[in-house]
């Protein structure tokens, strides 16, 4: 079940990249679309309400809300070619037609049992007898999507239809037919059997849907109320699923769905705290960003907490090893920094000592959520790539708590992390003696985070992995998410061991799952991961 849960959780990553442009957009767009923003910023001579640079900033601006009001067909092919394991493309067209497929049936039985937008409006329910929050939740379970009144399933219909799209193809892909019907063998087969599924998936959802809808409501309301005991479970928990691969499947409702709350902004009504902040950057009447968001405690985690964990594991190698030590501390911290990416020195300590990870640093880090909470930090971006519309649009930020927040929690998590290394003899990079743990140089770090080492080119490397995997043989599928190289397999126990993968194949780290693997190689990994697929032949 883990194995499946990773494999999901890793094709998600795939749609969320449209998310990383779209914020790029709007906060560009937005921050000269505005005329009273551009006036703020004294560029009012260079650009005019409709001349040609406004309508262009409009044009940038508008496409990227549209990644956002078609975020579920973006997930429905998303997560339908991330697990397809076979002519992905095609796999991808599956999960759009049994997409809309499904929301189509649905359409059709709400239809025959009298349902439609105009009698499912909360005035309508209201007339029925239900009370005004009882009909406004009611109403709330329904939506018009590409033309089709269903139910407001929002991207969970999407992955479940995705999900579905990837079963029946990875079944059917390969299908051979009769020579009289050769013609729909194979991918087109896969089509025929998926109009067949989405009578069934539409009868189960139309059926199953409402209680889901609530139960996700509830959670919802549960997580609105909870307030600061909620906030430190979701962040202590972001990080505490991180070995195992699965940190996405808590922090994903959250951000992208109902479960992170709803926000009406300029007119419409946006669902999940990361397309709330992206709405709130490209309204002109919004004041500042939300502060109960799960996310601004991140910057406390790339700013402080890993810093100061880091200078405590450079103080306490030792004096030969502290060059080598440095080498590999500095770039990881630079890299979470500049983009995000935590997972290199995260897995430095986290398998030298997995108890300093989730007793010192999973508490820590769920407070950071806390407190930026607590002292109303709002503000867009938690690593320096995502943070440029503040520069363009300070007045919806609020963030002088963080003077002062970044270097408490910087000390803190040095004093802590310098503590029990000591105290427990913790073999953090430079303390051990042994010569077979391998410190990557600044150059050579640096270039596996920019993707331009040699190593992509290497097709040694390349067929080390692959032999590290067990052979060509004993691969079952391979994807990536951002940093880590995804592979389901026939036997685990065929695999290279941990000090193989880090000393010879160049990873940070592997987390081994029964019918699974995931290796650490960084954002970089997207190429090793074509690769591999290539020299395996896999599309």
């Amino acid at each position: 079940m883990k194995d499946k849960l990773q494999v999901i959780s890793g094709a998600m990553m795939i749609p969320v990249i449209l998310l990383v442009v779209a914020g790029v957009f709007i906060g560009l767009g937005s921050a000269f679309v505005n005329m009273e923003n551009v006036g703020a910023l004294g560029l009012g001579w260079l650009i005019t309400e409709g001349g040609m640079l406004h309508s262009f900033f409009k044009v940038i601006n508008d496409l990227g809300f549209m990644v956002m009001r078609f975020l579920p067909i973006f997930f429905a092919v998303g997560i339908a070619f991330g697990l397809s394991k076979k002519e992905k493309g095609w796999g991808a067209f599956g999960g759009l037609v049994l997409f809309i497929a499904m929301h189509t049936v649905i359409s059709t039985l709400l239809g025959i049992n009298g349902i439609n937008a105009q009698t499912a409006t909360a005035e309508a329910f209201m007339k029925s007898g239900l009370s005004e929050q009882a009909a406004m939740n009611k109403s709330a379970l329904y939506t018009t999507f590409l033309g089709i009144f269903t139910f407001d399933s929002s991207i969970f219909g999407a992955i479940i239809s995705g999900f579905v799209a990837s079963l029946v193809h990875n079944k059917f892909c390969e299908k051979e037919l009769p020579n009289a019907l050769s013609f729909f063998s194979g991918p087109r087969f896969v089509q025929i059997m998926l109009f067949v599924v989405a009578i069934p998936l539409g009868l189960i959802m139309y059926f199953v849907w409402p209680y889901i809808g609530g139960a996700l409501a509830a959670v919802g309301n549960f997580i609105g109320s909870s307030g600061l005991v909620g906030t430190f479970t979701f962040g202590a928990a972001d990080k505490a699923l991180l070995p195992f691969g699965i940190h996405h499947l808590i922090a994903f409702p959250i951000e992208y769905t109902k479960v992170g709350g709803a926000m009406e902004i300029g007119g419409v009504i946006y669902e999940g705290v990361n397309n709330i902040k992206l709405a709130q950057m490209g309204d002109p009447n919004t004041l500042s960003y939300i502060v109960r968001n799960f996310t601004t405690g991140r910057l406390l985690i790339h700013f402080a907490i890993l810093p100061g964990a880091a200078l405590a594991m450079y103080k306490t190698a030792r004096p030969e090893n502290k060059k080598k030590a440095a080498s590999i501390l500095i770039p990881a911290i630079l890299t979470a920094m500049l983009v995000g990416v935590t997972e290199p020195i995260e897995y430095t300590f986290l398998f030298v000592a997995p108890l300093l990870y989730f007793l010192a640093y999973v508490p820590l880090a769920g407070l950071t959520y806390v407190v930026t909470e607590a002292t109303n930090v709002s503000i867009m971006g938690e690593s320096f790539r995502n943070m440029f519309p503040n520069l363009l649009q300070p007045q919806k930020v609020h963030a002088w708590s963080l003077l002062y927040l970044i270097p408490v929690f910087f000390i803190v998590a040095y004093i802590l992390f310098k503590y029990v290394i000591v105290k427990f003899n913790i073999k953090t990079p430079g303390r051990s003696e042994n010569k077979d743990v391998k410190l990557y140089s600044k150059k050579e770090y640096k270039a596996r985070e920019e993707g331009k080492a040699s190593i992509n080119d290497n097709s040694e490397l390349i067929s080390g992995i692959i032999e590290g995997l067990g052979g060509a043989d004993n691969i079952v599928n391979v994807t990536n998410c951002a940093t880590r190289l995804r592979v389901e397999l026939n036997d685990a126990e065929k695999t290279a061991d941990n000090d193989t993968w880090v000393n010879k194949l160049e990873a940070t780290g592997v987390v081994r799952r029964k019918k699974s693997l995931q290796v650490i190689y960084g954002p970089h990994v997207i190429t090793l991961a074509a690769k591999v697929k290539e020299q395996l032949g896999m599309d």
